[in-house]
């Protein structure tokens, strides 16, 4: 929107990978806010000059801190989201003063790239996926003691134990919450059925009973 020109609410979906709908959500949260925007009827949108967004002002350690998860992030998910920290930290370099550019290159801050299962990364991502959405999710699964069983869950939420992911998930087949790991999962797809959060099934509940215990 620095352009020298209207700028349709399509053209800036495209570019954020949005919805239309979103933009145009977004562009009146910004004028409401105090952003300079001017709309212009069946053209687009303008941002009137003069206007300068307030530098990223973060100092070593906050540095240092963004560095670490984005390095996890890249080392221990999926593609998708290794994409996203490494974009973020790019954009993030080019934004701040470069007398502190150096802390973002620091060889001495390794995490230290284990090899998560390909396989692994791809349910990830398809799981995420449906935590969003809030879509069901079918799967094969070989529990602790070896032994097949075939699974549709409403997922929840991915958490990571240093070694595995798990899923936490309201298990059709159990009625009641349950925790898989990824390593274990096989043949996972995802369901057009959605699901809706309900009180006692919700990630909430669960790590709530959790704290209980």
């Amino acid at each position: 929107m620095r352009r020298d020109r209207v700028v349709t609410a399509r053209e800036i979906a495209e570019a954020l990978e949005v919805s239309e709908r979103t933009i145009y959500r977004d562009m009146q949260d910004l004028s409401l806010s105090g952003v300079p925007i001017s709309s212009e009827a069946g053209s687009g949108y303008r941002l009137l000059p003069g206007f300068h967004l307030p530098p990223l002002m973060f100092n070593e350690e906050e540095l240092s801190a963004l560095l670490i998860g984005a390095r996890m992030v890249q080392a221990w998910t999926d593609q998708g989201l290794a994409s996203a920290a490494t974009q973020a930290m790019i954009m993030i370099e080019s934004a701040v003063p470069e007398h502190l550019r150096d802390e973002l290159a620091r060889e001495d801050i390794l995490v230290p790239d284990f090899g998560v299962d390909p396989r692994v990364s791809k349910r990830m991502a398809l799981i995420r996926v449906g935590i969003k959405a809030q879509q069901k999710i079918e799967f094969n699964y070989k529990r602790k003691d070896g032994q097949p069983s075939s699974r549709i869950v409403l997922p929840l939420g991915l958490f990571y134990w240093g070694k595995v992911w798990t899923l936490t998930a309201w298990c059709e087949l159990r009625d009641e919450f349950r925790n898989f790991r990824l390593d274990r999962m096989t043949h996972v797809s995802l369901l057009e059925q959605g699901f809706e959060s309900l009180p006692g099934r919700a990630l909430q509940d669960y790590l709530r009973t959790v704290c209980d215990n």
